[in-house]
């Protein structure tokens, strides 16, 4: 029964139920629907499935193989922990229908075999998450999630014409290795690489994410720019220009991350500089890289969805999120603060934690095809982490100073999702191999090697006694309360010189059309 319909219809078709439901029934049903895609995505064999007829083209609704099936893991996994923490919102529907029709929409892209479906799923991926930054009601959230809006329905219409020439040429909507080779290959990679996050397109990211509900951040985190890096590691494994692409995310949003107050948007920028690796790993394109690649991406959702909801509890319950506002939660938020730190060393790619495997093969696969400069600068890149997420999170929100706030753990649902999430964080660390089988190709690697551990470790050690440094000595930027200028300061400014020269044109013509009515009205 559950397979007779795809993983991602069960979600976007259970998701409309739910405002008729009430009390527990719905809570039953709001965690069992995440259950049921999962038991979907687990027992669908491989294969096409659900294929319809549309203009003499076949839509695939389910290409399952082993690239799309881990995806599949990822995000019904993320669904039901997402589910979970939002569990305690009795009085918002919307923000439960928004949140499912995202996760079976990002499940729709990852399953679709065409690039017409993969195009719809994705634009439905954008509108629930839109949706998902108005939630929270505010101006700053209005004005972020039109931003979002605007952004990607630009990075779709690029997809799209992109899409259309590529038929043309082809003759097929198959959505498989395209490679760089013309005008619609670089439309389509454009259109991934805004949702992907790319450098000079990034800004929506911090821009949006932060402004967000504190649970709708926790679906946003896992769904876009991982929909994002499916893409690319269906259409563009072992496009060179990626390596470069990826290695400058990795680096510049430590920049930005180092001095940012708000630690949401420290988290968000943490995301580009995560996904960087990601983008590296496709881009050489080795067995080994694209492993490492997708493994990254089934880590990252579940370290960046602990840490995200972490915030998410101290916001829910001191309202704040700035470092200045914050410190000696640890105190009376014991349980959080532990998941925060498990989240925070995962990220980090501590060994016996689920980042150190994954993170690893991509290094190592750099190190293999003799890409020395490469591989020094995500080593770089690896410090700068451990710096902005590793440390700074957990050390400004419940360590540092006494902000004098006193406050108690957030609610049950809440303390069990990051509680799920921690484990898996832990688990996939000491047994990697449990990850490693779902990979798209068959892993030969050992990650617990002793060279691998003592590098590592000699790398977290000295990262963690710079970021000791520049506290004693005084010189961290984090407690100054500045407003960081990213690249949308100038699409804002030339937005605003666009309407004034629209707004002088228009009225130009008003005053040419109302001069002749009055020249031609008879006196």
């Amino acid at each position: 029964m559950i397979n007779s319909l795809p993983a991602a219809a069960i979600l976007i078709i259970g998701a409309f139920l739910i405002p008729f439901l009430k009390g527990r029934l719905k809570s039953a049903y709001l965690l069992l629907l995440p259950v049921m895609a999962l038991i979907n995505v687990v027992s669908i064999p491989d294969g096409i499935h659900w294929t319809v007829g549309f203009l003499n083209y076949d839509l695939i609704f389910g290409r399952v193989d082993r690239l799309s099936r881990l995806f599949g893991y990822m995000f019904t996994i993320v669904s039901f922990i997402g589910t979970l923490y939002a569990l305690h919102l009795k009085k918002e529907d919307g923000q439960h229908v928004a949140a499912f029709v995202a996760a079976g929409s990002a499940l729709g892209a990852a399953f679709a075999g065409d690039l017409l479906s993969f195009f719809v799923f994705l634009e439905m991926t954008t509108i629930a998450s839109t949706y998902l930054i108005w939630a929270r009601r505010t101006e700053a959230s209005y004005g972020a999630g039109l931003r979002y809006l605007l952004v990607h329905l630009f990075g779709g219409l690029c997809l799209l014409v992109g899409i259309v020439i590529q038929v043309q040429h082809t003759g097929s909507l198959e959505f498989g290795v395209i490679g760089l080779n013309g005008l619609a290959s670089y439309l389509i990679l454009i259109g991934f690489g805004i949702n992907c996050a790319f450098p000079a397109l990034h800004a929506w990211l911090p821009d949006a994410y932060p402004e967000a509900t504190i649970t709708g951040t926790v679906f946003l985190s896992a769904f876009t720019t991982k929909v994002a890096v499916y893409s690319l590691a269906r259409s563009f494994p072992g496009t060179e220009l990626l390596i470069w692409i990826g290695a400058a995310m990795t680096v510049f949003p430590i920049f930005y991350a180092a001095i940012e107050n708000d630690l949401r948007r420290v988290l968000s920028y943490s995301i580009i500089n995560q996904v960087g690796f990601m983008v590296v790993g496709i881009g050489i394109g080795t067995p080994l890289s694209l492993n490492g690649a997708v493994a990254h991406a089934f880590n990252n959702i579940l370290f960046k969805a602990l840490l995200f909801m972490s915030m998410g509890a101290v916001m829910h319950q001191t309202g704040k999120s700035k470092a200045t506002d914050l410190g000696g939660l640890y105190k009376t938020m014991p349980l959080t603060t532990l998941f925060c730190i498990i989240g925070a060393v995962s990220i980090s790619g501590f060994p016996l934690f689920n980042g150190f495997v994954s993170k690893s093969m991509i290094l190592g696969a750099s190190a293999q095809d003799g890409m020395g400069i490469l591989w020094l600068v995500l080593l770089f890149a690896s410090a700068g982490v451990l710096h902005h997420a590793g440390i700074k999170i957990p050390y400004h929100a419940f360590f540092s100073h006494d902000s004098g706030i006193r406050t108690k753990e957030p609610p049950l649902n809440m303390l069990l999702a990051m509680g799920i999430a921690a484990f898996l964080c832990i688990f996939i660390g000491i047994f990697p191999g449990a990850l490693y089988s779902i990979l798209p190709h068959p892993v030969d690697y050992q990650v617990y090697t002793g060279a691998h551990v003592l590098n590592q470790l000699q790398l977290l050690s000295f990262a963690g006694l710079a970021f000791c440094l520049l506290i004693l000595s005084g010189l961290h930027p984090v407690e100054m309360r500045v407003i960081l200028l990213d690249i949308d300061w100038f699409y804002r400014k030339g937005g605003m010189v666009f309407l004034r020269l629209a707004n002088r044109v228009i009225g130009t013509d008003r005053e040419v059309i109302h001069g002749s009515e009055d020249r031609n009205v008879p006196s």
